[in-house]
């Protein structure tokens, strides 16, 4: 299940030339250019609009942008949804106390999320779980990116990583994996999204970005699994969004404590370029109404000769 990139990325321009990198060489900083991955070609673009800035397109879909000046600044907005809701959760005032977040990105990019969490709380532990291993390669030579412990980078496949971790070991879980528009099936039935309840520590959150059309069928069908199996749930989504006029993304989130009603978060949310509105866990209920909880394909019996 590759992460082929996301809706909601910015345009870009003319595609540069393929760069050629020898087999296990890394690369000393981004160069523009089309370089060949494992699951096809990425193609990283120098930002016009900022110096410092990046933006990765992964087989042809933007992915990720980066500040290598500053890891706190987020491009994306459903990215800025994303923190500002664990940022509710956990202040990052309070990591000069001993915060030590776990935090597992599924679905690798740039490791926009990992850098600003790193910013955030420096004593964080994350691990970014990426499908394509050149391109593990290729960012982990770019980005300069935090070493392990404090940031580990895994090549492997999302939910067979998630199944082998063992349960409590995580505050927060993020699932951002796409094939083309979608999220890959498998990481959004209910027996995958019951792993990842299973991985999280008591109080802890599973946050996803969930692409869609205008009919919102699969947001609905998202946030009736993710509403399945926790207890407290939110969406968070620009009001064009939420009414089904465009295409884009909603930040799903689902926890066994509640989420509360945080002023600063919605003055956050609104305070965007584009602001965002946040539906509580009756509000999510009522949208995912009548909708079918997505399921794994039943097991096919072995015949036995």
């Amino acid at each position: 299940m590759a992460k082929r990139g996301k809706p909601g990325g910015r345009g870009s321009r003319a595609t540069a030339g393929v760069v050629e990198v020898p087999k296990g060489t890394r690369p000393d900083g981004p160069v523009e250019g089309v370089y060949y991955i494992d699951t096809g070609d990425c193609e990283l673009i120098a930002d016009q609009d900022n110096s410092t800035g990046w933006l990765l397109k992964i087989n042809g879909v933007m992915s990720s942008h980066i500040d290598l000046a500053d890891p706190l600044f987020l491009d994306f907005e459903y990215m800025r949804w994303m923190a500002a809701l664990i940022e509710s959760r956990w202040p990052p005032s309070e990591a000069s106390s001993g915060l030590k977040l776990r935090g597992l990105h599924l679905g690798g990019g740039a490791c926009s999320l990992a850098r600003y969490f790193h910013a955030a709380y420096p004593d964080a532990r994350q691990v970014v779980v990426e499908l394509d291993g050149k391109l593990a390669e290729y960012v982990r030579g770019w980005f300069d990116l935090p070493k392990a412990p404090l940031l580990r980078l895994r090549v492997g496949e999302a939910r067979e990583v998630t199944e082998a971790l063992t349960a409590d070991t995580r505050d927060f879980i993020i699932r951002d994996v796409f094939a083309g528009a979608l999220t890959p099936r498998p990481l959004t039935t209910a027996e995958f999204t019951r792993h990842a309840k299973r991985v999280l520590a008591p109080g802890g959150i599973y946050v996803v970005n969930s692409g869609d059309a205008p009919d919102l069928k699969n947001a609905r069908e998202d946030a009736a699994t993710i509403a399945a199996s926790f207890k407290h749930t939110v969406i968070i989504a620009d009001p064009a969004m939420l009414k089904g006029r465009r295409y884009g993304n909603m930040v799903m989130a689902g926890s066994d404590t509640p989420f509360g009603d945080d002023p600063k978060l919605h003055r956050r949310l609104l305070g965007g370029a584009v602001p965002a509105h946040l539906w509580d866990d009756a509000q999510v209920r009522a949208f995912a109404a009548g909708s079918p909880v997505r399921h794994d394909p039943p097991a096919t019996p072995s015949i036995a000769p």
